[in-house]
């Protein structure tokens, strides 16, 4: 394996670790990275943006499982905490598909 595309994909790892959790764009960020750094072809990078926030992803789930869990049991348990969660979690989604559908025009994801 080349050095210098595994110190590249380290740099991406970091520009995603570091900007995944603040509350600014980690995928523009490591776009942007990905230009500065002449990271493969469009396609390959955008692959590996991809890749790259999937990890991120099953880190989240990970780490909250136990309370989405909760959730989503809770929302057909009757159990109060848990369906009050679940009922958020929902009313918090229909925003960005809401935003989507008015701005892009498009509802299928």
């Amino acid at each position: 394996m080349d050095l210098l595309l595994l110190l590249k994909a380290a740099i991406m790892g970091i520009v995603e670790g570091i900007t995944e959790f603040l509350p600014i764009s980690s995928t523009g960020h490591l776009i942007l990275a990905s230009e500065l750094m002449n990271f493969w072809t469009k396609e390959k990078s955008d692959l590996f943006v991809v890749a790259i926030q999937m990890g991120a992803i099953a880190a989240v789930i990970y780490e909250y499982w136990g309370k989405l869990w909760g959730a989503a049991i809770g929302l057909f348990s009757g159990e109060p905490k848990g369906r009050h969660l679940g009922i958020s979690i929902i009313a918090a989604s229909i925003i960005p598909i809401m935003n989507r559908t008015m701005f892009v025009g498009d509802s299928t994801f």
